[in-house]
């Protein structure tokens, strides 16, 4: 089965329009407010969700490599870090409160359209063999993360990771909060 990569490439661009719409329409004092469900201020999470897309660039090299070698390697791989969960989840958390202070409100739509662009080239790039390699993922790590997944999962991954977290904002809903703008 072909990959959907124009449908990939459009949830990025969703992704990028509600993210500036969003960084446009919030006053300071709503992104400085704590999001719901999560001790990160709503611009930390807004931060989150731009991190989300970062990831993915570090990922598709391990799911080349790891696609090519025995699956018990990969299993093994993804158990050592499923058991790094704990300090994981405090590098995740204090992460994202950190790199906020840098990416903020001014800085982070223009990183998203940057991440995104490079992402829709490189898938681009791939072959229906490349999208197909798999490798095992760290399942306790995001709830995304499936126990295998392809290279086209991971490249489709960062938009769901926004979504799931976009509902997590404590922020007013935009005019047409129906078409997904929070």
């Amino acid at each position: 089965m072909a990959t959907d990569r124009s449908g990939i490439v459009e949830d990025y661009l969703r992704a990028c329009t509600q993210l500036r719409a969003t960084l446009d329409r919030a006053r300071d004092e709503e992104l400085r407010q704590v999001s719901a469900g999560t001790r990160w201020t709503n611009e930390e999470l807004l931060f989150h969700m731009v991190f989300g897309y970062m990831v993915v660039l570090a990922l598709l090299p391990l799911v080349k490599i790891f696609g090519r070698l025995p699956p018990a390697v990969g299993r093994g791989f993804a158990r050592f870090l499923n058991a790094g969960t704990p300090p994981f989840d405090v590098v995740n958390y204090w992460g994202s409160r950190a790199a906020a202070r840098f990416f903020n409100r001014r800085r982070m739509a223009g990183k998203l359209e940057r991440v995104t662009a490079s992402l829709a080239r490189s898938l681009a790039r791939e072959t229906e063999q490349s999208l197909a390699r798999k490798m095992a993922f760290p399942t306790r790590w995001d709830p995304f993360f499936a126990p295998v997944m392809t290279l086209a999962d991971v490249y489709a991954y960062p938009t769901l990771h926004f979504d799931f977290h976009a509902k997590q904002l404590s922020l007013p809903p935009g005019e047409d909060a129906s078409a997904g703008d929070w």
